[in-house]
């Protein structure tokens, strides 16, 4: 169906919003369906980069499942970084690296941190304090790498930092030990 109102399109005008919808509807369809690579072809037959750019954001803000929303912030950010306000560069940027730090999880447990996928920091910090350390080590590490030379609002130190205050609550003890005398 998607692809005979893309016909259609090329037979008579359609209004833009309506063309918008049509491509959305069509990009998360196949999204959803884990056809990446037909996803690309779809953006990459849309002539009008405006339009190719509202039809990925609005699908990005229709919240996906987690490898259309890494798709979708890799696409934006590779082919129209420039066209983003600094704020919405960042939110997508975020959600890029939360949504490679939530592909480390292992697969049954991805969902509990879904909602977190544009708060990497705050993702981070709900594994220190679910103490999924082993999880965190690779989460870490992963995000030291992503983070190299991005600006995002999160630096290497704020995870430094994170991880010092929760090492210090670790050690932290609410009791004195007495000791015995004989």
């Amino acid at each position: 169906d998607y692809e005979l109102c893309e016909e259609w399109e090329h037979l008579y005008p359609v209004p833009r919003e309506d063309l918008i919808n049509l491509h959305r509807e069509h990009l998360l369809h196949l999204l959803e369906m884990g056809d990446m690579e037909k996803a690309l072809q779809l953006l990459q037959r849309i002539e009008d980069p405006g339009v190719c750019l509202a039809i990925s954001e609005q699908s990005l803000d229709q919240h996906p499942n987690l490898a259309a929303s890494h798709f979708l912030a890799d696409y934006l950010t590779a082919h129209f970084y420039a066209s983003l306000t600094t704020a919405r560069r960042n939110e997508i940027q975020a959600l890029y690296i939360g949504s490679k730090v939530l592909l480390t999880l292992p697969e049954v447990s991805r969902v509990n941190y879904f909602h977190l996928s544009s708060r990497p920091l705050l993702m981070l910090e709900q594994l220190l304090m679910n103490m999924k350390v082993d999880w965190v080590a690779v989460a870490v590490q992963t995000l030291h790498q992503l983070l190299a030379g991005q600006e995002i609002g999160i630096t290497v130190e704020d995870i430094d930092s994170l991880l010092s205050k929760y090492a210090e609550k670790a050690l932290n003890f609410p009791f004195t030990l007495k000791e015995k005398r004989s």
